[in-house]
């Protein structure tokens, strides 16, 4: 059996949840976790208790620990929060942007747009987390930081949807993803606030309908239900 050091844990356990591996709302078996990642169940609580603290699980006492859920108060939450903070954040890459942090997102981007050509819908789905990850670490605002991070939990996990596309038409969105990234790069890379704060809340634009589906699926046709039960239906 594999014995995973805490570190190796943590971190495939956030690739886990992002990749809706684990579901939102999931009860985590912690003796499972424990026999699965060869390890005893004080290090696994301390994983567990770091994971909660990221926004990536919910802990309590009686009930012992699940994958943070996505209920209908969060994503309300998280639709009306996410393109202001991405905005903020992108003007703020611009001013603060270091060398090497423009390096890291290039090579995200690589392997964003390896995943994407590939057609492989979970690499693509983390290394775009990677890619906005890096975008808010070059803002260098702690607060803005926060947010973000716990934003893109959600935000990759709904994203499962956008790069799973069903039809021509929506793998072109993800290949316009994927322009706009390079877009976004050379704006932040240029110091053009303004211009990059234009191409995030388009590339935020480009993937929310495919998003609200992952909330919303397509509601039931309405020839299921005969005609005459829906005009008696009270």
């Amino acid at each position: 059996m594999t014995r995973f050091s805490k570190d190796d844990c943590l971190a495939d356990l956030r690739r886990r949840i992002l990749s809706t591996d684990l579901s939102p709302g999931q009860d985590l078996d912690e003796v499972g976790l424990a026999q699965h990642y060869g390890m005893s169940r004080t290090p696994l609580r301390e994983v567990l208790q770091r994971l909660q603290g990221e926004g990536y699980v919910m802990m309590s006492q009686n009930r012992g620990a699940k994958v943070a859920a996505m209920d209908i108060a969060v994503l309300r939450t998280f639709f009306q929060t996410a393109p202001m903070v991405y905005a903020h954040i992108a003007r703020l890459a611009c001013e603060n942007r270091t060398a090497g942090q423009l390096e890291t997102l290039k090579d995200a981007q690589r392997t964003f747009k390896t995943a994407t050509s590939a057609d492989r819908p979970d690499e693509a789905a983390l290394a775009n987390h990677r890619f906005h990850a890096t975008i808010g670490h070059m803002a260098h605002n702690a607060y803005l930081v926060a947010s973000l991070d716990r934003l893109l939990i959600d935000h990759t996990r709904l994203s499962q949807t956008f790069y799973r596309p069903a039809s021509p038409a929506e793998s072109a969105l993800v290949v316009k993803a994927a322009e706009q990234h390079d877009a976004m790069i050379a704006a932040i890379e240029g110091g053009e606030g303004a211009l990059a704060i234009d191409l995030t809340i388009q590339h935020w634009d480009l993937s929310r309908d495919r998003m609200e589906r992952f909330v919303r699926p397509t509601p039931l046709p309405v020839d299921l239900i005969p005609r005459e039960d829906r005009e008696h239906a009270v």
